[in-house]
């Protein structure tokens, strides 16, 4: 079982940036494929990232390409994103997952809220 918990969410001004964390407890995160999802009201969970094991292959989706990046530390069994140049779309509850199989993520956390006013 992994269990894992967002932090780093909040209010930004467009241009801005922030950093995501999600904390991983339980066994053997660094065996496992991470990712990153967001979620509006008006979208379901789309794809945002993904991060090998060794964190030596990522995969971003076009709309946050060269502007977000995806890393973790193994030691500390963390994830993170880093959000820059926000937009005002890029306003959703974001949401950590972990053991990617077959496309489908076995564990998800509870999600951080990022706003980016214009």
């Amino acid at each position: 079982q992994l269990r894992l918990r967002e932090s780093g969410g909040g209010l930004v001004q467009a241009g801005g940036s922030l950093r995501l964390s999600c904390a991983a407890s339980g066994r053997a995160f660094s065996s496992y494929v991470m990712g990153w999802f967001r979620q509006t009201p008006e979208v379901d969970r789309e794809f945002v990232a993904r991060i090998n094991w060794s964190g030596s292959n990522t995969t971003y989706a076009d709309s946050v390409k060269g502007r977000f990046a995806i890393s973790r530390d193994n030691a500390k069994n963390t994830l993170y994103l880093q959000m820059n140049s926000l937009k005002p779309e890029d306003t959703a509850r974001y949401y950590c997952a972990a053991d990617e199989v077959g496309g489908s993520w076995h564990y998800w956390g509870q999600g951080t809220q990022v706003t980016v006013s214009s």
